[in-house]
């Protein structure tokens, strides 16, 4: 005979069995919290009303979450501008700018990873890019293959943490926090892992010169002003898009819904922005849009939204409007729009049918006071909340092993995010806890795509990389980056601040005694009128 006690642990087990036996994880979810479902009913745990939750739950927080239509709109932002050539541009002009430089090569897939990140928000068809387009030149110049295939895994895979990140919707949706709180909290460590990462490569300079040898001044096919003029073509663009998607929405002036649908056209915009052939009429009627949407965020912020504004932006609205159909116009930039629209269809199907797979699982789970196990073997753990960290964090790296990022936020998040809010809230407050834990998540979780043998970063490189690279070099040249990473999640555990000093801070009962509230008295007029048997 089964106990209650029993069924929390068992379902766990039977859950992880089923994924080590290979089926899609969505099905395996569903089809486990199904059967431990009815095995409870069989055994009088609960009864079949119980399971009317599942379809509540997969239509009232599934599927009219519209939190989760943000991840269509950057899905899509991301698969235009990994193919439209921003990437190619960037890493040329920056690949010669810091070429010089012991290193320099390296310092530019670093930068380039990092902006990139802030724009697109995925991770293979960036690891992709830069692999195809600096690996041949760092080779031709001397690197070191395991400092440039470990280089250009851990340059990618940033964008999982870098805003807009699809992992850190997706962690605030689970979380039940704000994407803009979660983007916030995420600035910090993101800064960090690229100093990080810098920092490794000047160190390799000092002590391994020969690791990272500079680029021959005469090699270089720009100087001077042409030199800057590009860099600056491929930066002042993408940082306009940052702005347009980030910086409106931790401004509070768009939700991240549309933020996101505002990154898609911006999307399309760069793509017709750098394709030989767009028009020169396009040029100017873009560059036109661009000083009256200037123009007009100054006369709003100064005189209010008044009918110089309206026509200001109508101008910038009809900018948009021609060059989205110059992009439509391009055969090439046609069908990187359809690619768009396939990848964005694939990713949105995956996320919503683990969503609904999870669902089934959690409710059941629950169902069979799986909460109340999991809450009493977490809290049991020597060492408190740092106890607590590290062995979530021991355990997400597990798990990281074998599982995606969104099985994981999915499966376990829903499970422990009560827990970890009871047990973290002394640490850095009510509000910022489940900011700290889902960023710190976020930072385990890069290793995903890094650690060998699974790395979905490495198998992207052996697939690009040319015969003579070994993959034994790609397996060893992550690991020095694998343990950057773990460091940042030492970091970020050690220092939470690295999370929340962009946070609001919370109002203390002390502020609120302090506050004064002053009513000026307004003398009243004598009345017009006197009570019957009075005189005015």
């Amino acid at each position: 005979m089964i106990s209650l006690e029993m069924m929390p642990p068992l379902m766990f087990g039977g859950l992880v069995l089923a994924m080590l036996i290979g089926y899609p994880v969505a099905f395996t979810l569903a089809a486990v919290g199904f059967s431990f479902g009815f095995l409870a009913i069989h055994l009088g745990f609960f009864d079949f009303n119980f399971l009317q939750a599942i379809p509540g739950r997969v239509f009232g927080s599934v599927l009219s979450n519209e939190l989760l239509l943000a991840i269509p709109f950057f899905t899509f932002m991301g698969a235009i501008l990994e193919r439209c050539g921003l990437a190619e541009d960037m890493l040329d002009s920056m690949g010669q700018l810091f070429g010089p430089i012991r290193g320099g090569l390296g310092y530019s897939v670093i930068i380039v990873g990092f902006i990139l990140g802030a724009i697109t928000g995925t991770v293979a068809a960036q690891v992709i890019a830069m692999a195809l387009i600096s690996m041949p030149v760092m080779i031709r110049y001397g690197y070191n293959i395991r400092y440039i295939t470990g280089v250009l895994a851990a340059s990618g895979t940033i964008t999982q943490l870098v805003p807009p990140s699809l992992v850190l919707i997706v962690l605030a949706d689970q979380l039940g926090k704000s994407v803009g709180d979660m983007y916030l909290g995420a600035w910090g460590p993101s800064i960090f892992q690229i100093l990080l990462f810098a920092g490794y490569t000047f160190l390799l300079g000092i002590f391994k010169p020969d690791h990272v040898p500079p680029v021959p001044r005469d090699a270089l096919t720009l100087k001077g002003w042409a030199l800057w003029k590009k860099c600056l073509l491929g930066i002042i663009p993408s940082a306009v898009l940052i702005f347009v998607v980030l910086g409106t929405m931790m401004l509070g002036l768009a939700t991240p819904t549309e933020a996101g649908a505002m990154g898609a056209i911006g999307a399309i915009v760069l793509a017709a922005m750098h394709h030989k052939e767009f028009s020169s009429a396009g040029h100017k009627i873009l560059i036109a849009g661009i000083i009256a949407g200037g123009i007009g965020t100054i006369v709003g912020i100064l005189l209010s939204e008044n009918l110089l504004f309206k026509l200001l932006f109508a101008v910038t609205y009809f900018a948009v409007i021609w060059v989205c159909l110059e992009a439509v116009r391009i055969p090439e930039l046609r069908g990187l729009i359809r690619q768009g629209y396939e990848t964005t269809m694939r990713i949105t199907t995956m996320v919503v049918y683990i969503l609904i797979g999870s669902t089934c699982f959690s409710v059941v789970f629950l169902g069979v006071s799986g909460g109340v196990w999991l809450e009493h073997m977490l809290t049991s753990l020597p060492g408190g909340v740092w106890g607590f960290l590290i062995f979530i964090n021991l355990f997400i790296f597990a798990l990281a092993f074998f599982l995606d990022f969104f099985e994981i936020a999915f499966i376990i998040l829903p499970m422990v995010a009560p827990i970890a809010q009871k047990i973290l809230t002394p640490v850095v407050g009510a509000d910022a806890a489940l900011i700290w834990f889902g960023v710190m998540l976020c930072v385990n979780m890069q290793t995903s795509f890094m650690h060998p043998p699974f790395g979905f970063a490495l198998f992207y490189l052996r697939g690009v990389a040319p015969r003579e690279v070994r993959s034994s070099d790609i397996y060893w040249g992550a690991l020095p980056w694998v343990g950057l990473q773990i460091i940042m999640v030492v970091l970020v555990i050690a220092f939470p601040w690295t999370v929340t000093v962009l946070l609001d801070k919370p109002v203390s009962a002390d502020d609120i005694n302090k506050v004064r509230i002053e009513i000026q008295q307004i003398e009243l007029p004598p009345p017009d009128f006197a009570p019957p048997g009075q005189s005015r």
